[in-house]
């Protein structure tokens, strides 16, 4: 940990090939400040990342990373802070890549309380694919492959958390760049899984779900005197459909993340030389 970093460390020179106003450039900002004011640097930080337009964040920052495959980013993340639970593990997704085939992987990531950050950019739609209708896009959302909509209820990946028996949700709007960070920071001190849902609008292809929208719409936690530790008021937010929400809408305070329960405390990442002792009886017991 360090107290002399700047966000700036975190940028790599990789310049992004993401559409000129695309949500996720203040996404991947406000990441990189929130790790900083954190005191964590490059050194310490691990980026995971899936498919989409937010896979490739883990070039763009500078730090340890990987870029795995479509949905299994989480599972990554979790091998990584099992085997070296003294760094910061962030993992980055977006709503395509981590509400639909990676959604098994989401509750089981959530309910494992991993200590690790999981930052989504959800932009209602898949933007590397050129505009289909996303898991979280409205039922009425017109695309050049559902025509008259896609005609099912958006998931609700909040819900989803909460169901799963998340310790800490929030949501964020990566334009609001000051409180997107501050969110993004909680997230990370939060001891356990910190699970961020941000509103990155999609420029090219979503001209519903806009900058404007957000802004116009969005109702900030932190002006409505809500207890972040209260869990049913945190579940009447977060099925509230009738209003756009920022911040943190539910905290675990007594969280205890997956490693320190289960005694996972020392570095794993260096495999001895040799197999374990009576490794070789144990294999002849069963075979």
């Amino acid at each position: 940990m360090s107290s002399d970093v700047r966000f700036t460390d975190f940028k790599s020179d990789k310049q992004p090939t993401w559409c000129p106003g695309c949500g996720d450039f203040g996404t991947m900002n406000g990441m990189m400040k929130a790790l900083a004011n954190t005191g964590n640097d490059p050194d310490n930080t691990f980026v995971v990342a899936g498919i989409g337009c937010s896979g490739k964040i883990g070039t763009y920052m500078h730090s340890y990373a990987l870029h795995g495959v479509h949905g299994r980013a989480l599972p990554v993340g979790t091998g990584v802070k099992m085997a070296r639970p003294d760094i910061e593990v962030m993992v980055a997704g977006g709503d395509g890549d981590g509400y639909s085939i990676g959604a098994g992987h989401f509750v089981h990531a959530v309910r494992r309380n991993v200590d690790m950050t999981y930052v989504v950019m959800d932009n209602r739609i898949y933007g590397l694919t050129k505009g289909q209708a996303s898991p979280t896009s409205r039922s009425d959302f017109e695309t050049s492959t559902t025509p008259e909509g896609p005609k099912q209820p958006p998931v609700n990946p909040l819900a989803l958390a909460l169901a799963s028996g998340a310790s800490f949700i929030a949501q964020s709007f990566s334009s609001d760049a000051m409180r997107h960070a501050e969110i993004i920071e909680e997230a990370i001190e939060h001891d356990g899984f910190g699970f961020v849902n941000v509103f990155s609008p999609c420029v090219t292809f979503n001209d519903v779900d806009t900058y404007d929208y957000f802004r116009d719409n969005l109702v900030d936690l932190q002006d409505e005197d809500h207890d972040p530790n209260d869990y049913e008021a945190a579940k009447g937010v977060i099925l509230d459909s009738d209003k756009e929400y920022q911040g943190v809408m539910y905290q675990n305070e007594n969280s205890v993340p997956y490693h320190e329960e289960h005694g996972v405390t020392e570095d794993m990442s260096e495999i001895p030389d040799g197999a374990p002792d009576d490794a070789m009886d144990l294999v002849r017991e069963f075979y």
